[in-house]
């Protein structure tokens, strides 16, 4: 790789960005509500998303920068033709330490072992329902039992952990919350629960649905014994404060961006797949990278762009509870990457 010069991604609040979160594709084999509104979305054409060489590219710079982590997302990651040659490519950068996967697992039972042999060991699902009607409905169209068994192959494959992550949608799932909870009692699973976020115009079909978890967090602990997990956290750690059941194996993790703001210790930038650099998750202030690239920009060039980036990262987002039925953020979540 050509010379690039030392530059550590600080940002102006002083958090060291070391995680990348890549989306490979916007397209998905699921609609969920909260994400997809219900007319769809034009799909992105195969020209306008980053090249997997174009990802590999940027990734080997921020690696040199500093970046640490990589999770890739979507859409759904699985969809993309030679994903998996992808990551295995992916694992062999030298100084990157973790790369891991969010999927809704409707692809998973096929794809864990090859996932698992291309250098996968964290994987994150999102799963809002364990009632088959009312998952198929969030879904418009899933099939839960494909989910679970996904689950299960991830398990045996050797998948550790395996995060479970749980949109709290008020009059929808809030009454499963104990069911979820309990997975992590005899499995070493870690159940986290997400609050509903505002995007696009999915976010306004879902006006009036925000949950805040500390309601799902009293009624947890109203049945079990929550104690917090005695886990020193590392910079590799998401934004889930942790709690395990009295007995359980596994994780209840409770992720309240907005109730409880944890924009302080952010340490991400995101890469959507039209070949754009996100700050911020609620913030549509986006850096073109793939512009660039295909006008044959330099490795420092790109460098120069990532830390541009970094630049942009607000000290908060600007969302709270009061305002949480507003429009905030334009693109859709399918389009981001979550």
């Amino acid at each position: 790789m050509a010379y690039l010069r030392e530059v550590k991604m600080i940002d102006r609040h002083n958090r060291d960005i070391s995680y990348l979160r890549v989306s490979v594709t916007d397209r998905c084999n699921l609609r969920c509500q909260y994400c997809v509104p219900k007319e769809g979305l034009s799909k992105t054409g195969h020209d306008d998303i980053l090249r997997y060489e174009e990802i590999i590219r940027l990734v080997m710079i921020a690696v040199k920068m500093g970046i640490r982590k990589v999770r890739i997302t979507g859409g759904e990651p699985l969809v993309r033709r030679g994903i998996i040659d992808f990551i295995a490519t992916l694992n062999l950068i030298d100084g990157l330490e973790d790369i891991s996967l969010t999927t809704n697992a409707i692809l998973l039972e096929e794809t864990a072992e090859r996932l698992y042999q291309a250098g996968v060991r964290r994987i994150n699902i999102s799963l809002d329902s364990l009632n088959p009607e009312k998952y198929k409905e969030i879904t418009r169209g899933g099939d839960l039992e494909i989910v679970l068994k996904g689950i299960q192959k991830a398990h045996e494959v050797g998948f550790r952990p395996i995060k479970i992550n749980v949109v709290t949608i008020q009059g929808f799932n809030d009454d499963e919350a104990l069911q979820f909870a309990e997975l992590t009692m005899y499995r070493p699973y870690q159940v986290r629960f997400i609050e509903l976020m505002p995007f696009g115009f999915a976010g306004i079909e879902n006006l009036g649905k925000y949950l805040s978890n500390d309601y799902i967090k009293e009624m947890i602990n109203r049945r079990y014994t929550l104690e917090m997990f005695p886990k020193a956290r590392t910079q590799n750690d998401g934004p889930a404060d942790l709690y395990r059941i009295r007995g359980g194996q596994g994780e209840i993790g409770f992720i309240s961006p907005l109730s409880h703001q944890f924009c302080s210790s952010c340490n991400r930038l995101r890469l959507t797949s039209n070949g754009r650099l996100r700050a911020c998750l609620l913030l549509d202030d986006e850096i073109d990278i793939l512009s660039p690239i295909r006008d044959g920009c330099t490795n420092q060039e790109l460098a120069e762009l990532l830390q541009l980036a970094v630049t942009k990262k607000p000290s908060t987002h600007d969302i709270n509870i009061e305002e949480r039925h507003m429009k905030k953020c334009l693109t859709e979540m399918t389009s981001i990457g979550g």
